[in-house]
Formats: structure tokens, sequence, C-alpha cells
């Protein structure tokens, strides 16, 4: 369904549509997320009776209107996607089969966002019965505002769990994660999720289970159902669909490959030359050109980085090129693997204004993956040389960051989406590269690279 231009997903028990009302919980995504990344809570809540309406934040998952606003600014965009929830959170009201009475639950950047919506939404006469917010932080919480608010962060979360503490400890100086705190009708508590991070924290069974308890208790409701805990699944489907490669990769003809023999010395300047001066150049020129937060200076970061290395290793590559190998790797990466990503983890079907994204971003992975391919052997190098590589990168995207905080900060944010990447669409083109070479491996692997990354940063108008 859609509300105005947000698109949101309703959740119900099913066969529950006839039944007794019941509350709506309104559920709210972090930063570059969407609707699929938050299905846990929304699948356990809704089996438990709730009615859940989960929703894509402007900029992110299949929501057309781009971000906008001042990012560092309240009246920027912050304001701009606390109105949004706030027209979620009115038509959620008009639902039918639904109480009236309302509980938000977002995580990371939502939980700013959901907490300045509950206050808005008691200063306007409709108070939020309850708010469950998972890896916080917001500066809009105070010793009376909200009313009930539970925290959750993940073990892991070391600055996330003090920024609870202290929320916490607003209502008493001594209060302990694990405890309920309450004063002047102000009700809070802090909870760790064991051995969890920023992103396992949303499929943690403690969170999930802290969470039903927290808005049971509010409703005065005592739920039953099944606490929905996909993540296990959803990596098995996952490797599942990588390892259906290794087979069909065997149907592929061989092409033979001559051994790539890359000198030490020249293995090293190709890797830590870009590492090192890209970042400092690239810092200096960029200007951004893309409705997209900094996929415009990773495109250019990814292009000049390939290009350096090609210039230093091209002429050591093979240079068969096997169209088929290209089309496996990409089908198979994007469309087979990009179809169960979608249904069950984290928004890959790109709306119409990300295609020109994705295509743009090519004109980096493409020269990148190829050159990586080369480098690193194209599955038949050392796993010492694939490390390296990979980390060199890496490093490089976060010193471009450290060099630019002010523009360039959303950069960390899409390092865990590259780790990701090389560990499952890297084994896949390995297996592309033993059959046809570093070449038709890298071009298949840059365009997968491109499609997940323009899936994957908000949308960004500065309109």
């Amino acid at each position: 369904m859609r509300i105005g231009a947000t698109p949101a997903t309703l959740y119900r028990k099913p066969g529950n549509t006839g039944e007794a009302s019941s509350p709506l919980v309104v559920v709210a995504h972090g930063f570059a997320g969407s609707r699929q990344l938050m299905q846990a809570y929304s699948l356990t809540l809704a089996q438990s009776g709730y009615t859940v309406l989960a929703f894509d934040f402007e900029g992110h998952g299949r929501n057309p209107v781009p971000m906008s606003g001042d990012v560092t600014s309240l009246d920027g965009t912050t304001a701009l996607l606390v109105a949004e929830t706030r027209r979620v959170i009115a038509a959620g009201r008009t639902l039918p089969n639904v109480t009236g009475a309302v509980a938000l639950l977002g995580h990371s950047m939502a939980t700013d966002i959901i907490v300045r919506a509950a206050i808005a939404e008691r200063a306007a006469g409709a108070p939020v019965a309850a708010i469950v917010a998972i890896s916080m932080f917001s500066g809009a919480v105070t010793a009376t505002e909200p009313d009930r608010l539970l925290m959750i962060s993940g073990q892991w979360e070391g600055a996330l769990r003090s920024v609870a503490l202290d929320n916490l400890r607003q209502l008493r100086p001594d209060a302990a994660e694990g405890e309920s705190v309450s004063a002047n009708g102000i009700v809070r508590r802090a909870v760790v999720a064991p051995a969890v991070e920023h992103v396992g924290v949303l499929y943690s069974a403690t969170a999930l289970r802290e969470a039903r308890a927290w808005l049971d208790d509010a409703f005065d409701r005592s739920s039953d159902g099944p606490i929905v805990r996909p993540g296990l699944w959803i990596v098995l489907l996952l490797g599942g669909i990588v390892a259906l490669l290794h087979p069909l990769s065997h149907l592929l003809p061989r092409r033979p490959q001559p051994a790539i023999a890359i000198p030490a010395r020249r293995f090293w300047v190709a890797l830590l030359l870009p590492a090192f001066l890209v970042p400092l150049v690239g810092t200096a020129v960029y200007v951004p050109f893309m409705p997209v937060l900094v996929a415009d200076y990773l495109m250019a970061h990814l292009a000049v980085y390939g290009g350096l290395q090609l210039m230093l290793v091209w002429r050591l590559a093979g240079r068969a090129l096997s169209i088929p190998a290209i089309l496996l790797l990409a089908i198979w990466g994007i469309a087979v693997f990009g179809f169960a990503m979608d249904r069950y983890a984290a928004s890959f079907v790109p709306n119409a204004e990300r295609l020109t994204i994705i295509a743009i971003l090519c004109i980096g992975t493409i020269p990148f993956m190829v050159a990586d391919s080369v480098l690193t052997g194209a599955g038949s190098g050392r796993w010492w040389q694939r490390i390296a590589a990979r980390l060199a990168l890496l490093l490089s995207l976060a010193g471009a960051a450290l060099l630019d905080p002010e523009r360039l900060m959303f950069l960390f944010i899409i390092l865990p989406v590259l780790l990701l990447f090389f560990l499952l669409h890297g084994l896949m083109g390995r297996w592309i590269g033993q059959r046809s070479g570093p070449v038709s491996a890298g071009i298949g692997l840059g365009l997968c690279l491109a499609w997940s990354l323009g899936v994957t940063f908000p949308l960004f108008s500065a309109g």
C-alpha cells in the first residue's frame, strides 16, 4: 500500500481482519535500511495480534521521494522525516479494526525520528502509548518526554548502550541496564541483546521478546504468538543461492588461462598507490553531482582506483572475454540472489529513479572489479592477496571519509555492504574467474556491485 508517496506494508495475523480491534504499531527502519530489514519485529508483533504498519522513509527502499533538507539541522531533514512518520501514523489510525492506540518502533536513525514524532503527536492531543527504540540515539529525550520508552541495544554497541543508560538515569541516577524505572508518570527501560551488533540486534530473540513484552504491558495485553527469527534462515537461503552457482559455473566452457604472475613489487605498488593517492586527490576535487548521498564520490573513487591498478597490471592479464560467463554471474548475482534478498532481508529491487544511478555507478565499479580480479588472480590467487586487496580498498574509503567527514561520513555506512559483497559475490566471481578468466569475472562483479550500491544509498535532493 501507499500513504501518499510513501510505500508501506500492513502486517496482520492471518484471519484476524474481521476480529476485535487491535493496537497499531508503526515500524520505522534506520539509515540506508528498508521495511524488509525490520520484518522480524513486524512479523513477531503481527503474529501476536497487533496491527503493524511498516514503511520506507523518503530516499530509502522503494520510496520515490528523495530525502531533502539539511541533514545536520533539526529543521531540515529530521523535520521532514518526522512529518512523514506522522502522516503514516495518521493513516494507520484510520485502518479498520484498529483501536486507536498507537505505538512506535524504530531502529538507529529512526529512533530520533519516532521520539520527536511521539512528542509532536502528544502536543497535538493524540498521544503515543509506547516507544521501542532499537540502537537508540536522540537528543529529544528529556526527563519528562517521551512518556513510555524502551531502549534496546546490542551488546557490541558500546556507545549506544551509554546513550540508553544516560537516558534511563534521567529518571534515577543509579539505574542500571535491565531495570525498568518510573518517575512522575514517565516509564523507561534499557536492555541489552547479548552477542549482537547494530544489525544483529534486529534478529535477536532477546530484543524481540523485550519489544513485545513492553508493548503488551503498555496495552494491557498478553501475547502468545511465536517469536519470528528469520536471521538464520536468511543466511541459509542466501548461502544456498551462492553455492548453487558453483555447479552452474561448470556448464561454462573452460577457457585455458595463463597463470597470472604479478611480481611482488608491482603487486604492492598497484595495491598501495591507489589506496593512498585516491582519497587525497579525490577529496580535494570532489564536487557532488548525483542525487544520492556520496554515491558520486564512490563512483569516482572506484573509477580512478581501478584505473590506476589496470595501468600497472593490465599487460599481465589474459584478454579472454566470455559473454555467457558475464551474463550468468550478473543474472545470478542480481536477479536470483537479489530476489531472495529483497523478499526476506533488505530492499534490492530498484525503483525507476535508481536505474540511472546504477548505470552511472558502473563507470566506477566495472574497472575497479576488473582490476581487482586481475590483481588477485581471478580465483587462482593466494588468499592473502585477496584479503590485502579488500583491506586496502576499505582503508582507502575510510581515509576519504576521515579527510572530509562533513560530506563523506556516509561512506562508513557502505563499508558493511562492501564486506558482504566481497564475501558472497566475491565467491561467485571466483568460480566464474576459474572458468572464464579475470576480465569476465570482473565485468560481471562490477555489474553486481553497481546494483548493490545503487539500491543501498539513500536518494537525496539538496532542494
